[in-house]
């Protein structure tokens, strides 16, 4: 798989990224460690070189997957990971990154997120300078390569770059959810920084798989998924029909259409390659090695044009909430 730069930094990424959520456990049923290393290591082997995890994630539990999976090729990977919203402080910034440098096994991690502003989930109010030195710290030390941010706005983007150089953005993106190129998607075009979208299938919604009628356990985040009620998802199972046909001339699943649609973007006559990357995650072997071959996928501006109107079918009924979940 070809690789992309990172925003304006020296580390290399593969557009499509494995992301390890679930590897977590915590927030999703009937996840097995078993499989997921096997998911993991599947993604890798399929040329998915770009790992995507959190220490909010099982508690560190994914970043440890992650290395259980990837430990014996880890020159040849890219890991990035992610600092959690009440740890922000100073010290805290630290102390966090030791620790998922412990969990990954490893000496340097390749990308270092804020994973929600501050403040997100009721957390302390810190300083964005305060956090960001912190993170600058942990560049010039060599423990990180680059620096990222997840869940921001425009204004928080733009506020964080004030005190160091931010190379990449880590929001709810996908051809149903699509705030983002309302928002930030124009600035990270500008300033160079790529997008890393996760929940680019709309947490499966777009593989096709979930039928009317489907019901998620409640302890599944997806219960929450704005997506998956009531007449937004009729309106999915309307766009998935008109899909259909598009993925068929293409021999590829909708999982891979909306994928490749994803890494296209966005379609401006600024486009820099390598704004739009996808964090696809996998539970299994043969979900990974699907989403791998979504980079083959080459879809004309014409096709390009054509899944946008579709998409719209869904998102034009959203109100600016940036927020999937009703939380």
């Amino acid at each position: 798989m070809e690789k992309r730069s990172l925003g304006k930094s020296d580390v290399q990424i593969t557009p499509i990224l494995m992301g390890t959520w679930q590897a977590g456990k915590k927030m999703w049923v009937g996840i097995e460690d078993a499989d997921s290393i096997k998911t993991i290591r599947a993604a890798f082997e399929a040329g998915i070189t770009t790992i995507d995890t959190a220490e909010v994630y099982g508690e560190g539990h994914s970043e440890r997957i992650v290395a259980e999976a990837l430990s014996d090729v880890r020159d040849r990977v890219e890991y990035a990971t992610k600092v959690f919203a009440n740890h922000l402080k100073h010290d805290q910034v630290i102390e966090a990154c030791e620790r998922s440098l412990t969990n990954l096994k490893t000496d340097y991690i390749d990308l270092y997120q804020i994973h929600w502003p501050s403040g997100a989930f009721s957390s302390e109010i810190v300083p964005i300078e305060e956090t960001m030195n912190a993170l600058t710290s942990l560049k010039e030390q060599g423990k990180i390569r680059a620096i990222g941010v997840s869940n921001f706005s425009r204004v928080q983007l733009a506020e964080a770059s004030k005190y160091g150089r931010i190379d990449s953005l880590q929001p709810p993106y996908s051809l149903f959810w699509r705030q983002i190129e309302k928002d930030a998607v124009p600035y990270c075009v500008e300033n160079n920084i790529s997008i890393l979208a996760y929940s680019p299938l709309a947490q499966g919604l777009l593989t096709g798989k979930f039928k009317p009628g489907h019901k998620f356990d409640p302890a599944d985040n997806r219960a929450k998924n704005k997506l998956f009620q009531g007449e937004n998802f009729e309106r999915a199972q309307q766009a998935l029909e008109k899909l259909r046909p598009i993925a068929d001339r293409h021999n590829c699943t909708l999982a891979q259409l909306a994928l490749a649609w994803l890494i296209a973007q966005p379609q401006t006559n600024a486009f820099t390659k390598g704004v739009g990357n996808a964090i696809a995650g996998a539970r299994y072997p043969e979900q990974a090695a699907a989403n791998a071959l979504a980079a083959e996928v080459k879809l004309s501006a014409a096709e390009l044009t054509e899944i946008d109107a579709i998409g719209r079918i869904v998102t034009d009924h959203f109100d600016d909430s940036p927020i999937m979940w009703n939380w």
